[in-house]
């Protein structure tokens, strides 16, 4: 059985991933920025709590101290994303999208991974079968938001989707850095969860399956791929 590392699992598809994977038998670490929240997630699922806002590089360096003398890690699941939505869950238009609102994007979705992956990988290479999922998303696909044909052209966000257009390109270049590491991509498809003011069609039971697939790959499974539900996606 395997140690992990969810991000942003006191929630949404992070909390129900880190539910199957106990129920599976794995040793899972919620990690969570609040910590009130953080614990009682971990005391309701039967796992351990770790203190990590991905935004913070103290923070991420002592989550990997504190895992690390604990025992180590085999996978880490980089969960935590964030989605531009107004309050009343609209978009920013592109008109008033500024440097600074999609700077503040990238912040979790995309420098919160290679934040993580910079403190987590020396720990993950220690293990015999090292697997990092990022959790990225259909909408980083260029082709098919250019595509009038395609359901996904139509969303109008600015910062969400470049930032998973980025989190693709960071698994394809880690991945050829860190051959020993299974480094895969996925999506979870369109879930209801407070990211999307509950709008998403698929429960969090269906969003999450991907990413326990995935984290539970061995040594011989892919590396620097995308994957869905129903199996590889082209980049």
């Amino acid at each position: 059985m395997a140690t992990v590392l969810i991000t942003g699992a006191n929630k949404g598809i992070g909390y129900e991933t880190a539910r199957q994977l106990i129920a599976a038998g794995h040793t899972v670490y919620v990690g969570a920025r609040d910590a009130e929240r953080g614990r009682w997630a971990a005391d309701a699922l039967g796992g351990r709590f770790v203190q990590v806002d991905v935004t913070d590089d103290a923070s991420v360096a002592a989550a990997a101290k504190t895992i690390g003398a604990d025992g180590g890690l085999d996978v880490l699941i980089n969960n935590a994303g964030i989605e531009p939505r107004q309050a009343d869950g609209g978009f920013i238009p592109a008109a008033e999208t500024t440097a600074d609102s999609v700077r503040a994007i990238f912040e979790t979705n995309v420098f919160g991974q290679v934040r993580m992956l910079h403190e987590f990988l020396p720990l993950l290479e220690q293990s015999a079968a090292p697997v990092v999922v990022n959790v990225s998303s259909g909408l980083g696909l260029t082709r098919d938001l250019a595509d009038p044909a395609k359901p996904t052209h139509f969303y109008p966000d600015i910062a969400y989707p470049s930032s998973k257009a980025a989190v693709n390109m960071l698994t394809v270049q880690y991945a050829k850095a860190y051959p020993a590491v299974r480094i895969n991509a996925v999506d979870p498809g369109f879930t209801a969860t407070d990211l999307n003011h509950h709008a998403g069609t698929q429960t969090v039971q269906q969003g999450a399956e991907i990413l326990v697939r995935m984290a539970q790959i061995g040594p011989d499974g892919p590396t620097g791929g995308f994957f869905e539900a129903h199996g590889p996606v082209a980049w």
